[in-house]
């Protein structure tokens, strides 16, 4: 258990008090900002653990399984509290939601076969933007924010949600064919 993947543990672990912080407070007053600190510390430990892991080399089965597994938790968490609170579509938190179960289960079928799919490019870039525009979404800016923003981030997300599905098929499809 080395550094890297403490770190995406902890990113686990940080999921519980951004639920509660949320829950309780209706994403709004100090438990609003709490809540947002969390998730961003979480969200910056995703970084942090990959860029050790690469320095260091320290890449683990570990890690390339449980690392992608521990955003796609933190983020959607965050995106079906804000489907509650009426600040995401539900239509867009359930297209990245069934994007998130295929690749998932893209890799299962890969890790049956004796393989493991790494994060890509398009696969990280991502999750960036799905973590920036949580971000955006749970701080609630008021006037004269330019909520516009948010809205051009959260398009930009879901663009990068389709077109790494895409990529990871296009390029693992392979697995899928090996299936009897």
């Amino acid at each position: 258990m080395n550094l890297p993947n403490k770190l995406t543990i902890l990113r686990i672990i940080l999921i519980i008090p951004f639920v509660i912080f949320m829950i309780l407070g209706q994403g709004e007053g100090w438990m609003k900002w709490a809540a947002l600190g969390i998730f961003i510390v979480a969200s910056l430990t995703d970084t942090l653990d990959g860029h050790i892991a690469r320095k260091y080399h320290l890449i683990t089965n570990f890690g390339k399984f449980m690392d992608p597994l521990a955003d796609k938790i933190l983020v959607m968490s965050a995106m079906v509290i804000l489907v509650e609170l009426g600040r995401l579509p539900s239509w867009i938190c359930l297209i990245i939601i069934a994007r998130e179960f295929a690749v998932s289960g893209l890799r299962l079928i890969a890790s049956d076969n004796g393989l493991v799919i790494a994060a890509s490019w398009w696969g990280k870039t991502k999750t960036v933007s799905q973590m920036v525009m949580v971000i955006l979404m749970l701080a609630d800016l008021p006037a004269p924010y330019p909520h516009i923003i948010t809205d051009i981030v959260m398009y930009i997300a879901l663009a990068l949600t389709v077109i790494s599905m895409i990529d990871y098929f296009v390029k693992n499809g392979h697995v899928l064919k090996a299936q009897k």
